[in-house]
């Protein structure tokens, strides 16, 4: 990365800071900063719903469990075409952002643990992936479509939402998380 592209990337970092941490920030201008990556974002106060569910290895995963972490949820199933490319983005941010405090998340669509087993492996998917088999998560969250992704901050809160592929390992995707990463966890009082 040369010289400008530093200072261009930094410039874009504090900026991000300080709209998505600054308690009066207006929605429009984190509106904006989400814009280039095609995001809907969230008001400041907005919480996710809860859900606890099962990864494919039978471990028992719940929102509550990664408090504390950057969440990038993503819904998708084997089936859906347009949420293949985006898997290896995932899998690239789980293993470089994952000691920093980001957690990915797989939602599956209504499919069984044979086949995300399968799909996990073909892919070399190694972040939780949560199956979703009667689709109770998917409809607590609103999933009309797939791929699509919340973005939760530390602190619990819902920052945006991306209905449709995205691509994840751009320089604003990898913005926006690294500002959520440097972002406090909410303290015991807050929660």
């Amino acid at each position: 990365m040369d010289n400008r592209a530093k200072k261009r990337s930094t410039g874009l970092l504090i900026a991000i800071v300080t709209i998505l941490g600054a308690p009066q920030a207006r929605g429009a201008e984190v509106a904006e900063l989400l814009q280039k990556l095609n995001l809907t974002a969230y008001s400041r106060g907005t919480k996710p719903p809860e859900f606890n569910g099962a990864t494919a290895e039978g471990r028992t995963l719940s929102l509550a469990s990664l408090r504390g972490k950057v969440i990038l949820l993503n819904f998708w199933a084997s089936w859906c075409l347009e949420c293949r490319p985006e898997m290896p983005a995932f899998e690239r941010l789980h293993r470089e952002l994952a000691a920093q405090g980001l957690g990915v998340i797989g939602i599956n669509a209504r499919e069984g643990t044979a086949s995300i087993r399968t799909y996990a492996k073909e892919l070399g998917l190694t972040f939780p992936l949560v199956t979703d088999s009667k689709g109770e998560i998917n409809a607590a969250y609103g999933v009309i479509g797939l791929p699509t992704t919340f973005v939760i901050a530390r602190d619990g809160r819902a920052v945006a939402r991306g209905v449709g592929p995205r691509e994840w390992g751009n320089e604003h995707a990898l913005t926006i998380i690294r500002a959520l990463l440097a972002e406090p966890a909410a303290t015991k009082k807050e929660l």
